[in-house]
């Protein structure tokens, strides 16, 4: 789960030098913003995600949540669940001063109105606010739960009741197993106002949510959020993080979460998004073609296994029309 383990520290000031400044010289508020698809939002391309802060103590996330924002990082990601609520108790601590000035975001994973309705509003204790910027569905990974969130008294019923009380703007879902099931929810429902889903350089070659999830999301002018940009730190065995952050940024997102465990970290990925140029088609292709020999479930194990299913890989031209 750790994702750099290597960064940080010694290395951020080695990598600093490399890109022409230090950690200390970062120029506050450089970071490219995108708009949020619909919603009007301008947000900063990399976020502060919640996901990581089990690896560190309490202190050093605060640390990192006031590092990220003194940077002029704007999107700022969690869950109820994360760290069993301690990560949102985190933000709680660090951006209740600049809450105007921060997009919160954070996530439930109860399929019932009854129970997501509890969890956010114990999540609102926690994040010390009285609203959050986007509620999502979180991790919906299996076809019947797509049943469940739209049965009567599923969770989607808690979702537009907040949105509709004010205790969230703005309402959407993520998953990481299954882009199919993704497409279930789009085909579910048509008022999401935006999605979060894994995208990174090996993602195009296994059971692709670039190629299944991605442009049915544009074509709906959602906020789209990418996350595992770096593999769970395991693409960083063949890629720099440079590369992995340039590959997902010249994609059609608007944001992309990122869980740093040190200022070192956060501060390499700012510096990366500051400098970032897209890269061209050859060069999003011939970084896919390198990845394509790593590629698959051991890499990518947050994704349903299907290479020991007869068969081949799902159809990569399927429509958002696929049962």
């Amino acid at each position: 789960m750790r994702r750099r383990t290597f960064m940080g520290g010694v290395i951020a000031g080695v990598a600093a030098t490399a890109y022409g400044g230090s950690p200390s010289k970062l120029q506050v508020g450089d970071i490219p913003r995108r708009t949020f698809g619909k919603t009007g939002e301008k947000l900063t391309v990399i976020g502060q995600a919640g996901g990581r802060f089990p690896l560190i103590s309490f202190e050093e996330a605060k640390a990192i949540a006031l590092r990220a924002y003194q940077l002029g990082i704007n999107y700022f990601d969690n869950a109820h669940g994360y760290w069993d609520g301690r990560s949102e108790e985190v933000y709680g601590a660090v951006l209740p001063p600049f809450r105007k000035s921060v997009f919160i975001t954070t996530k439930s994973t109860n399929r019932t109105r009854q129970g997501a309705e509890a969890e956010l509003d114990l999540s609102l204790k926690r994040l010390r606010t009285d609203y959050v910027d986007l509620w999502q569905i979180h991790a919906v990974s299996e076809k019947k739960e797509v049943v469940q969130i739209f049965d009567p008294g599923g969770a989607i019923e808690a979702f537009e009741a907040a949105k509709k009380a004010g205790k969230c703007r703005f309402i959407g879902f993520t998953g990481h197993h299954d882009p199919y099931v993704h497409l279930e929810m789009l085909i579910a429902y048509d008022k999401f106002d935006s999605i979060l889903m894994p995208l990174n350089v090996a993602d195009p070659s296994y059971l692709s949510f670039e190629k299944l999830v991605l442009p049915v999301a544009v074509e709906r002018g959602m906020g789209i959020q990418g996350m595992k940009n770096f593999g769970n730190a395991k693409l960083l065995q063949s890629f720099s993080a440079k590369d992995c952050l340039s590959y997902v940024l010249s994609l059609p997102v608007h944001c992309t979460a990122i869980g740093c465990t040190t200022i070192g970290q956060l501060e390499d990925d700012v510096r990366f998004a500051q400098q970032f140029k897209p890269l061209s088609g050859e060069e999003m292709a011939a970084l896919r073609q390198r990845a394509d020999s790593i590629k698959g479930p051991l890499l990518e194990d947050w994704k349903r296994n299907i290479q020991s299913q007869a068969g081949n890989l799902p159809d990569s031209s399927a429509s958002l029309n696929h049962g």
